[in-house]
């Protein structure tokens, strides 16, 4: 991973923008949707630039850039055409210390910005680290083709609860599994106005069904695009996650973010960890090579839910 993700927040933050063209606009657009403070230096500006300085949207500063403008700035961006230029400014933020992009010259970068997809708070970020533009753009369309349009509602709805789900839910495990329950409900797809999320809502919150240990095995091999939908979907619900040493990375980080993970020894050791596991009521992902058919490991199985590779 050649870059780390991360979303800043630049609301009523300083931002420096040197270069006043087309590149520019685009670059003003997003940090003005970020709620940043954009001051522009340059001695001509696109219309569009000159529109929302005439909105007081933006700072115009008419003038050639200068080291000693640089001040204040908690990000710096160079757009011009002219890459001496730009990469003074880049010199200029690194002394000071300030985060720096040099448009579309990755050497003289300390960030670069992916291509988003924006659902009101829901933001989803795909990058290549610069490499592939267009495949980007493509799997850009590809998410926004499967992605809901209600998201947003969804998102602002869920925000609107934080208060009220911890007076009914106080435990944070017992919140997560609520909300798994609601996110998960086949009638959020047809759902897009806010009263109707409230009686799925208030349904839900009075029909607690507890959650209880679960155990789920996955068969693993060499390629992970081999794992089914199922599978996926029981990796994500899981609160442990157990593997073997020589189960590929790939399949283990393909499990919830916040589930631990823990690698077993043997099946001896398998065993004890799933036997605590029952006692603390977890739900458990379990992965096993797709060699593996050993009589222990089907004891152990039992009748648990058992989830082949697919071939």
């Amino acid at each position: 991973m050649r870059y780390f993700p991360i979303f800043l927040d630049l609301n009523n933050k300083a931002v420096l923008v040197v270069g006043g063209g087309e590149v520019a606009c685009r670059k003003v657009d997003m940090l003005l949707r970020a709620g940043a403070n954009v001051t522009v230096v340059s001695p001509t500006i696109h219309p569009h630039l000159l529109a929302l300085a005439q909105e007081e949207a933006l700072l115009w500063v008419k003038a050639f850039y200068q080291s000693d403008m640089l001040h204040d700035y908690v990000q710096v961006w160079a757009t011009t055409d002219n890459p001496e230029l730009n990469h003074k400014v880049h010199h200029d933020a690194k002394k000071q210390n300030i985060m720096v992009n040099v448009v579309d010259d990755k050497p003289y970068c300390d960030f670069i910005t992916p291509s988003m997809i924006n659902r009101g708070r829901i933001q989803v970020a795909i990058s290549s680290g610069g490499a592939s533009p267009v495949l980007i753009r493509y799997l850009r369309e590809k998410l926004e083709s499967v992605l809901p349009q209600n998201l947003s509602t969804l998102a602002d709805f869920g925000a609107s609860k934080r208060n009220s789900i911890k007076a009914a839910l106080p435990s944070v495990d017992e919140r997560r599994k609520f909300w798994e329950r609601f996110y998960s409900s086949p009638e959020l797809s047809t759902i897009t106005e806010r009263d109707q999320l409230e009686r799925l809502y208030e349904d839900i919150l009075a029909d607690r069904v507890e959650v209880t240990a679960s155990l789920t095995w996955i068969q693993f091999g060499n390629d992970v695009e081999n794992l089914s939908l199922k599978g996926l979907r029981l990796m994500q619900e899981s609160e442990l996650v157990l593997y073997p040493s020589n189960c590929p990375f790939e399949f283990v980080d393909l499990c919830r973010r916040d589930a631990d993970r823990m690698e077993y020894k043997d099946i001896h050791h398998l065993a004890q960890l799933i036997e605590q596991a029952k006692q603390d009521k977890l739900r458990v992902c379990i992965f096993i090579p797709k060699q593996e058919c050993s009589a222990q490991l089907k004891l152990l199985m039992g009748n648990d839910t058992y989830i082949p590779i697919v071939k």
